[in-house]
């Protein structure tokens, strides 16, 4: 008997996914179908199997052959391939090729310190991805599964009934289902009785399906010649009435089934094939991080020319001139940048795990920064996914206990599974039961169960729940010769078989215009967000003879009963969270537009005029970029039309986040920028995901949103900041190559100050973020960089020349090039730590954020080493020399000189300029 430890979450899109997969996916699909129309013969000589079942050796020699019952491994689980993925970025590319530079200028120092700046980068990224996965693992293994099969011992041997792993499972294979077993693979049904499926995770139909014995071959032919235009199979092979398929699970009845398909080779395997090979639409993240790399490497293309040919001429030293480009190439490249944004990334992804939330895409975090629109689906999202029972009235619609008391007393002698109307009944009248502070519902459901404690009752038979008549019956004997029948169901079916009506004691015709105020209660309740169940009844006369359909004709409505599926807690709280930071809820759902616009309203969301997806198959794309912009509800969507709403979204300019949990939302969530699944989805939704949630809450997602916006804010702080004060040196650089003999700084000395500048940014991640920065989208922004570098590099050049100046007139350096060097090394480096505590805030930098503690004492431990460098034996062969005592007066100035400037600069700067901050 197959069993899960866990339930998957249940999608609400009413269709399958046609048209969102490939030519592998369809080409499973026309086996599947051909082999769900074979006649039973046929189908047992196509799979070489038995009605008996495959003998052990069979099963063994299949299992090698096809492999086990498992979904395809995501494409980036393999080493090398998290390899290839922690390598692939335009900064590991930008400092390889100064690695080159080195090896071929015969610099082994230089080569050597690049080099083990990307092995640090590559490797921080490697272990953290390479973690999330196992996470994802232990998740799965959290699930046992198993199956019962009927197999032989060998040939001629009487089977025999027994459970084995999922993973076990081989075509061929007699499959036993009951209630509650999850479907191991593709199967075939061969004999069923009263068979009820919820496949939700595979097609979105949030109502459980009925299953049987195939029609006849000719009958199924002559459908399918019927419609010989339909494109999209998908639903209709999801629809088919003889397959069962993988990971969905039985709700009620029994069958005796044929595996047809297992693994990859299964509907739902195929599906995450093509998810997993799919390319990955290119992320926010990426894009700004390409755009960002690409300005660095423009500015040095343009500016190491530059410095070769105005040395060279000058001097007529060209090699004197390439070590200058050098000098240059290495001042330009922010060597830690790589390491930098991992560890802030890493960093990020620490304090998500704290909210349990397991990050499979390190770089998804900050696309969490840059999100401004976060798809949703209502049930299970800004609901509870549950059904909760609300009221009971009379059909006029009072409230009167009339309904909820027949509902129990049906409920009490009703054989078949329960759903989850039939268990908000249970509970809520079992917890009444101690209950009368007056309520009229309360002391109904106590009378109901004194009623049965005095055993009135006695069960004579039952009608049981079918998908197709929507209506469930239990026959009661009430008194001696006569019975009772209590039919509860839907309010279309059951109205349409009344006669009668029972209000305030008084029994009445039920004629078309108490229908149709009996509707207009269903419709009004609906408008509130309820669920109704109509309840009916029948007295006739004992008999011996089984009841039928034929039966259920003739009632008496006594009333409905309310339910509800409640709001979640804190949802209202977490949308308006999201709102404030500048990000709109779309909720995207499978259900009607009245529940949904009653759920929405109660949430917060505005709801407007809610768009379907009957409007959305009309619409082309161009349009619906603009209808997606100004509308915020989709109701009954099929995946096709999530993935639709969620492209034409990012054609509009938005970074978008879509939370997602069946097997259908798995191309939505490879669609959107951010892909987040819980981690009780299904497992094809969680390797399509980015992120995973412990904790299906949406309040997680807020936090993790303003998490990744200060992930990035510290990462750009250290891009902005690092930018600019690079190109300020290139620009002293290319002036002291005009005016010096020699090299205002060697390249190994460049490269040491940014070493030992970068080492105290690695505590970046655990600095304050404005909180006004926290209220808006955020994203990578080469725009914003040129002009910030443009903006504070001069800056920083103007005093580097006034310490040439000071180094050159005041301490005599002309004839000391170490000296010099030494000094500028000791002023670059003290300079740029200064001006982050400047410019890292958008605001005065005494009335920002307070830097955090480890910011500061790492700032602080630098500076204190840059100072005694030069007095210490790396002084040699670093070139340096000590500074004389009056040289750190100077300092001391310049220094001042410059934060106040930098802080003057920065006021004018977000007067003019959108800031980065």
């Amino acid at each position: 008997m197959t069993r899960a430890s866990n339930t998957s979450s249940r999608s609400t899109s009413p269709a399958g996914l046609g048209g969102l997969v490939g030519s592998e996916a369809e080409a499973v699909v026309g086996r599947l179908r051909e082999l769900a129309d074979s006649p039973p013969l046929e189908l047992f000589r196509c799979l070489s199997a038995s009605p008996k079942g495959l003998t052990e050796a069979e099963a063994a020699v299949r299992l090698a052959g096809c492999g086990d019952n498992q979904m395809p491994a995501p494409a980036e689980a393999g080493l090398a391939r998290r390899v290839v993925t922690a390598v692939r970025s335009p900064f590991v590319g930008l400092l390889a090729g100064l690695g080159v530079v080195f090896a071929a200028l015969g610099d082994a120092r230089g080569a050597l310190t690049v080099a083990a700046m990307v092995a640090l980068s590559v490797g921080v990224r490697l272990w953290q991805h390479t973690r999330s996965l196992r996470s994802v693992a232990a998740l799965r293994a959290q699930v046992s599964v198993t199956a019962t099969v009927r197999r032989r011992a060998t040939d001629g041997c009487p089977p025999v009934e027994r459970e084995i792993p999922s993973q076990d499972v081989v075509p061929g294979d007699v499959v036993l289902l009951a209630p509650g077993d999850l479907v191991p693979a593709d199967v075939r049904v061969l004999a069923a009785a009263d068979l009820v499926v919820d496949q939700s995770t595979l097609s979105g139909e949030a109502v459980p399906v009925s299953k049987r014995v195939p029609a006849p071959p000719r009958t199924a032919h002559h459908h399918w010649r019927r419609h010989p235009d339909r494109r999209q199979v998908a639903p209709e092979l999801v629809d088919a009435p003889a397959l069962c398929f993988a990971g969905t699970s039985v709700v009620s009845g029994t069958a005796t089934t044929v595996v047809i398909a297992t693994g990859a080779q299964t509907y739902a395997g195929s599906i995450a094939r093509h998810t997993t090979s799919a390319e990955r639409p290119e992320s926010s993240f990426d894009r700004g991080v390409r755009r960002v790399g690409w300005t660095l490497v423009r500015f040095m293309l343009v500016l190491v020319p530059i410095v070769l040919a105005v040395n060279g001429a000058v001097s007529g030293d060209w090699a004197r001139a390439v070590m200058f480009a050098v000098a240059v190439a290495v001042g330009l490249t922010p060597e830690m940048l790589p390491v930098i944004v991992t560890t802030n990334l890493t960093r990020g992804a620490v304090r998500l795990a704290r909210d349990k939330v397991i990050v499979k895409r390190l770089n998804a975090i900050q696309d969490l920064a840059a999100t401004d629109v976060l798809c949703v689906d209502k049930t299970g999202t800004l609901t509870e996914d549950r059904v909760a029972y609300a009221h009971s009235i009379d059909p006029e619609g009072r409230p009167d206990g009339q309904a909820a008391e027949y509902a129990y007393l049906a409920l009490h002698f009703q054989t078949g599974p329960r759903d989850r109307f039939d268990s908000a009944i249970a509970t809520q009248l079992a917890d009444s039961a101690d209950n009368t502070k007056g309520h009229p519902d309360d002391r109904v459901s106590a009378g109901a169960e004194d009623l049965l404690i005095e055993a009135f009752y006695q069960q004579v038979d039952e009608i049981g729940f079918d998908p197709y008549r929507r209506r469930a019956t239990v026959v009661v004997r009430r008194e001696p010769g006569e019975h009772v029948l209590i039919t509860k169901g839907d309010p279309d079916v059951v109205l349409a078989r009344c006669t009668h009506a029972a209000a305030l004691g008084t029994v009445t015709e039920f004629g078309p215009s108490d229908l149709t105020r009996a509707r207009d209660v269903v419709a009004a309740h609906a408008k509130q967000g309820m669920r109704i169940l109509a309840v009916a009844i029948k007295h006739c006369p004992a008999r011996y003879a089984r009841y039928g359909e034929g039966d259920e004709a003739g009632l008496m409505l006594v009333g409905f009963i309310g339910f509800v599926d409640p709001v979640g807690e804190g949802v209202a709280d977490a949308v308006r969270a999201l709102s404030r930071h500048g990000v709109a809820v779309k909720v995207l759902t499978g259900d009607n537009e009245q529940v949904t616009a009653h759920v929405c309203a109660q949430v917060g969301v505005r709801v407007g005029e809610i768009v379907t997806g009957r409007r959305i198959d009309a619409t082309d794309n161009t349009a619906l970029r603009a209808l997606v912009e100004s509308h915020t509800v989709f109701a009954k969507l099929t995946p096709a039309h999530k993935v639709r709403i969620v492209a034409a979204l990012r054609e509009g300019g938005h970074v978008v986040g879509f939370l997602g949990d069946g097997v259908n939302d798995a191309p939505a969530l490879c669609t959107a920028d951010v892909g987040i699944a819980a981690d009780t989805a299904t497992d094809v939704a969680k390797d399509a995901a980015d992120l995973i949630l412990l904790e299906k809450d949406l309040g997680v997602i807020a936090r993790g949103i303003t998490e990744g916006r200060r992930t990035l804010g510290n990462t750009l702080k250290y891009v902005h900041i690092t930018a600019s004060s690079n190109f300020g040196n290139v620009l002293t650089v290319l002036a002291a190559s005009v005016f010096l003999p020699f090299l205002p700084m060697l390249p190994i000395q460049l490269v040491v100050q940014n070493l030992l500048y970068d080492t105290a940014q690695l505590a970046l991640p655990w600095d304050r973020v404005d909180p006004a920065y926290l209220r808006r989208p955020r994203q990578w922004d080469a725009g914003g960089l040129t002009r910030f570098m443009l903006a504070f590099g001069p800056l920083s050049s103007l005093f580097d020349m006034a310490t040439f100046a000071v180094l050159w007139w005041v301490f005599h350096t002309g004839t000391h090039p170490a000296l010099f060097q030494t000094g500028w090394f000791v002023e670059g480096l003290c300079s740029q730590l200064l001006v982050v505590f400047v410019l890292r805030t958008a605001v005065l930098s005494w009335r920002g954020a307070r830097p955090g503690r480890p910011v500061l004492l790492a700032s602080l431990t630098v500076a204190l080493v840059g100072l005694l460098l030069p007095l210490t034996a790396l002084a040699g062969p670093l070139g340096m020399r000590p500074l004389p005592g009056g040289y750190l007066l100077w300092l001391a100035a310049v220094l001042l000189g410059y934060g106040l400037a930098a802080e003057l600069a920065k006021r004018l700067y977000l007067r003019r300029r959108l800031p980065w901050w």
